[in-house]
C-alpha cells in the first residue's frame, strides 16, 4: 500500500515562493543547496555543469505545495570541489545522504540532463525512497550526444575552457550565438543555455570538476552510460519524461526509445524547445510536473516485487533494447 511519510520543515528554510541558498557538511565536504515550501518534498537535479540556480523558477512555483529542495552537486557552484569520484553512483549516494541531513525520507526526483541519470540512479540504489521520477532531456538513453561534449573529455579541455573565460572572448561567442539562431539551426536553440554552464565554471576548480564529472559519462565516442539494462526496475514508479524536439545535445528519438523501455511511463515532448524544455516553456513545464505530482500516487516498492523483476530480467523487449545498445557500443570501439 502506497503511503507519503509526513515531512518536518526546519523553521530556518525560507518560507513559500523564496528560496536561499544553504549549507551542510556531509563527508567532509561543503554541500550546498537551495530549500524552500512546505509539504511532499521535490528533489531538482541539475546537468552537468550547472547549479541549483538552473531551477529557481522552478523552486518558486513548486514551493507553493511542496518541500522543494535543489542542490548544487559537488563539484558544482558553492558546493565543494574536491579531487573526487564524480560518477553518477557517487552523486546518487551523496544525494541521499544529504536528504539524511535535512530528516527527508521519500522524494519526488526531477533530473535534468546528467541529473536525469543521477535520478535514474538514486532510483535504482533507493527505490523505498522514491516517491516518482520525472527525467528532463535525461542521459544515459542512447550513445549519441553533442560533439561539443564529446569534444570537452578530450585532453586539453580544461585549457579550451580556461581561454572561453579571457577579456573579449564572452562577446565573441554571444555574436556566434546570435549568428546561429539567425539561421534556425539547433544548436542556436540551445546555445544560449550551454554558454550558461560555461559562465558557471569561473575558476580552475571548477572546470576541472566538470571534466571529471562529464569524462564519467561520456567520451570521444559518445554517452558511455546506459539506464537501459536495469529502467525496468522502476516498475511501480511513476515516470515521466520530458523532452524537447529541437534538442541539439540528446536527441529527442531517446525521448521515445525511454518510453517504450520504461514500463507505464508519460511522455511530453515541447515543440520548438531544445535540450532545456524547462527553461524554454516554464509555465508549461510547471503545469506538467504539478499535473503529474497530482494525478499518480507515490511508488509502492517492495523487496519481493524488486526480486521477482531482478529473477525475470525485465520484459524481453527491454533486454532486447539494452542488447542492442551494448553491441552498438562495441562496435564503435573497434
Amino acid at each position: 500500500m502506497a503511503h507519503i511519510v509526513p515531512i518536518r520543515t526546519p523553521a530556518a528554510w525560507a518560507p513559500q515562493g523564496g528560496s536561499t541558498l544553504t549549507f551542510s557538511t556531509v563527508h567532509g565536504y561543503r554541500r550546498a543547496y537551495r530549500i524552500a515550501g512546505e509539504g511532499p518534498a521535490v528533489l531538482l537535479i541539475h546537468g552537468v555543469g550547472a547549479t541549483s540556480a538552473h531551477w529557481e523558477d522552478c523552486i518558486a512555483a513548486l514551493a507553493r505545495r511542496h518541500t522543494v529542495l535543489a542542490p548544487d552537486l559537488l563539484g558544482h557552484g558553492d558546493s565543494a570541489k574536491p579531487r573526487a569520484d564524480y560518477s553518477v553512483a557517487a552523486y546518487a549516494n551523496g544525494l541521499r545522504d544529504l536528504l539524511g541531513v535535512l530528516d527527508i525520507e521519500r522524494v519526488t526526483l526531477v533530473g535534468h540532463s546528467l541529473g536525469g541519470g543521477v535520478a535514474m540512479q538514486f532510483a535504482y540504489q533507493f527505490p523505498e525512497r522514491v516517491d516518482r521520477l520525472v527525467l528532463v532531456s535525461t542521459g544515459g538513453v542512447g550513445r549519441q550526444v553533442t560533439p561539443v561534449l564529446r569534444a570537452a573529455t578530450l585532453p586539453g579541455a580544461g585549457l579550451a575552457l580556461g581561454l572561453l573565460k579571457v577579456p573579449g572572448a564572452h562577446w565573441q561567442i554571444r555574436a556566434f550565438i546570435r549568428a546561429l539562431q539567425l539561421l534556425d539551426t539547433g544548436l542556436g536553440v540551445d546555445a544560449a543555455d550551454l554558454v550558461d554552464v560555461v559562465d558557471a565554471l569561473p575558476d580552475q576548480s571548477s572546470r576541472a570538476a566538470f571534466t571529471r564529472t562529464l569524462r564519467a559519462v561520456v567520451d570521444w565516442r559518445g554517452q558511455v552510460v546506459t539506464m537501459l539494462d536495469r529502467c525496468y526496475l522502476t516498475q511501480g514508479i511513476p515516470t515521466l519524461l520530458v523532452w524537447g524536439d529541437r534538442d541539439s545535445v540528446l536527441p529527442v528519438a531517446h525521448a521515445h526509445i525511454a518510453h517504450r523501455a520504461m514500463p507505464g511511463s508519460r511522455l511530453e515532448i515541447f515543440s520548438g524547445a531544445g535540450h532545456f524544455p524547462h527553461h524554454a516553456d516554464p509555465a508549461r513545464f510547471i503545469r506538467v510536473l504539478e499535473d503529474f505530482i497530482a494525478t499518480t500516487t507515490p511508488g509502492d516498492w517492495s523487496i519481493e516485487q524488486w526480486r521477482e523483476l531482478l529473477r525475470a530480467g525485465g520484459p524481453q523487449e527491454k533486454r532486447d533494447m539494452a542488447r542492442e545498445y551494448h553491441e552498438a557500443s562495441e562496435r564503435s570501439a573497434t
